[in-house]
């Protein structure tokens, strides 16, 4: 299954993250398939930048965003209804 969710990158106690999309039995930190954003919960405030329509087409693909996921996208004001 393909999954929507945050991968881990920065430096020790300073993380930053990338949304990318990726078979769910990839490591979390391994291969993936495509970029669609990032997250960087170390800036006041937080910064989330994501890409609406990519995160949209692999949504209409079939692809299932983390519960983790899905918070970021609703807190940047993607509405995942609409697809």
């Amino acid at each position: 299954m393909v999954k929507i969710r945050l991968r881990r990158d920065g430096a020790k106690k300073a993380p930053y993250y990338t949304m990318v999309v990726a078979d769910s039995r990839y490591p979390m930190d391994g291969r993936f398939i495509e970029k669609v954003g990032t997250y960087n919960p170390m800036t006041e405030p937080k910064q989330i930048n994501l890409d609406a329509d990519k995160i949209k087409e692999w949504i209409r693909k079939g692809a299932k965003p983390t519960d983790t996921a899905k918070a970021l996208i609703a807190k940047a004001g993607i509405d995942l209804k609409e697809v």
